[in-house]
């Protein structure tokens, strides 16, 4: 009996890593997330949207969830980037809020990817603690989003004036050239980061919590196969 309880424990974790390793990273492209601890990379301890995530790896992802319920936070790369291409797997629940962010800065302030499947602008570029010359809208997502499952976004930004374009399960989504940098003192290289958004506000006269409805009780956002393609400094499109 002990024998084929070694053999069955064998056989689901082999099948667990299979599951792990479905999808590849692109060729040209470095892992910049090890898939089993988070070396690498760290919490922002100077967000306004919140200082204790709960960051996990769990079967080979990151996943993020609220800590306490109702306080979000940032986790940041520790290298900065320039010009790059950043491919990623995420796999987000319904009732949350939150976004990729390129070129942060240690406080979150960024160009935003916004992933929010209830007000369905999942896709959309926005700004974090920054105006946004030009957002944009994502064109025929629908058509290739898998909801409550896995899906890859490929997110390419380039110049001093960023160049930014969109890919999501392969297919083009926007592509947005910036009339100006719109970071503050025109920064040109940040970090990547996932965003928990908080959600609710604490009300020392009442006594109690204001909650705010973009990330039900529990719910998480998942990234895997996470990796980078460094382009040259120069390039401006």
């Amino acid at each position: 009996m002990k024998r084929y309880l070694k053999r069955y424990g064998s056989l689901a974790a082999f099948i667990c890593c299979l599951h792990v390793a479905e999808a590849q990273v692109p060729d040209g492209f470095k892992p910049i997330f090890n898939g089993k601890n988070l070396k690498g990379w760290h919490i922002s301890r100077t967000t306004h949207q919140g200082t204790t995530p709960d960051v996990q790896v769990e079967d080979g992802a990151i996943v993020l969830r609220q800590q306490p319920y109702g306080q979000g936070g940032v986790l940041l790369s520790d290298r900065k980037y320039k010009n790059f291409e950043l491919y990623l797997e995420a796999k987000i629940d319904s009732f949350s809020n939150g976004g990729i962010f390129i070129r942060s800065s240690e406080s979150g302030i960024a160009y935003q990817i916004e992933l929010d499947e209830t007000a369905g602008s999942t896709g959309y570029l926005l700004g974090e603690r920054m105006p946004v010359s030009k957002g944009a809208e994502t064109a025929g997502r629908d058509k290739v989003w898998k909801a409550n499952d896995w899906n890859s976004f490929r997110i390419r930004m380039v110049g001093d004036i960023p160049h930014i374009t969109l890919w999501i399960n392969g297919v083009q989504m926007w592509d947005v050239v910036q009339p100006a940098n719109d970071f503050p003192a025109e920064a040109t290289e940040g970090m990547i980061g996932f965003q928990s958004h908080w959600t609710a506000l604490f009300s020392p006269a009442a006594f109690d919590w204001n909650g705010l409805e973009s990330w039900a009780p529990g719910a998480v956002h998942r990234f895997r196969n996470i990796a980078v393609r460094q382009l040259h400094d120069n390039l401006t499109n």
